[in-house]
Parts: structure tokens; C-alpha cells; sequence
């Protein structure tokens, strides 16, 4: 996701239901972030949500089921002074507002990871 664009050039028609439920997740994930990225005047460079899944048996059957699930979020800013406020917006989405993570809970254990790069050097004064 670049700035405020989200595209999804994934081919649905191609995936299996659980597949699905972790692109949904992601997707969830990324609008509800993006709102509360808009709230707090963050305009991340850019911003990637990788959703991952494991299944209750060696090969997806219809009888598996998500033994865990995990998000990582890669954010890029444009300043050091933005990775503080761009944590504290994806704890807020990861723990409190995106309804599909609060689902998915309720089916396996969801843990996430947070990875913020500022686009600046190490010398840039903080704000």
C-alpha cells in the first residue's frame, strides 16, 4: 500500500476459504490502520500487512483449522519523529478496533509484528 491507495491485485476466484479469511484479515487490518493513520495525520511512505496461518493438519483439507495466526505490519515513514505515533496506531488497530482480529481470536491465537523504517538517516533531528 502506498500512501492512502490500497490495491489488491489478488485473484479471489483462485484462493481457498482460508486463504481467504487471512486476506480478509489483512485487508481489515490495513483500512482500519489507515483510519486511525488519517486520525493522527500519518502519512506512511509505505505500508505492508502480511497475514500468515497455521493449519491443524500436514495438508489443507476441509477439516483444518488455524492452529495459530500472525500479522506483521512493515511501515516506512517519512520521519523518526512519525515510528512512535505509527506503533502506538497499529497497537490501537491490532487491540482494540479491527473487528476481524477480534474474530480471528476467538478461532486460534493471533500475535503480530511491528516493523517501522523512517526513510531518513539516523542523523535526522526528531521533532
Amino acid at each position: 500500500m502506498k500512501g492512502a491507495d490500497f490495491v489488491s491485485d489478488v485473484r479471489c476466484d483462485k484462493m481457498n476459504p482460508k486463504a481467504l479469511m487471512l486476506l480478509g484479515l489483512g485487508r481489515c487490518a490495513g483500512l482500519t490502520a489507515m483510519s486511525i493513520f488519517k486520525k493522527m495525520n500519518i502519512k506512511p511512505e509505505s505500508f505492508e500487512i502480511e497475514c500468515r496461518g497455521e493449519i491443524s493438519t500436514p495438508t489443507l483439507v476441509a477439516e483444518s483449522v488455524f492452529t495459530a495466526v500472525n500479522i506483521v505490519y512493515n511501515v516506512e515513514c517519512e520521519t523518526l519523529s512519525e515510528q512512535g505515533r505509527v506503533s502506538r496506531a497499529l497497537n490501537l488497530t491490532h487491540d482494540k478496533y479491527c473487528g476481524m482480529i477480534k474474530m480471528i481470536r476467538k478461532v486460534a491465537p493471533l500475535s503480530h509484528e511491528i516493523y517501522i523504517h523512517s526513510t531518513h538517516s539516523v542523523s535526522e533531528k526528531v521533532k
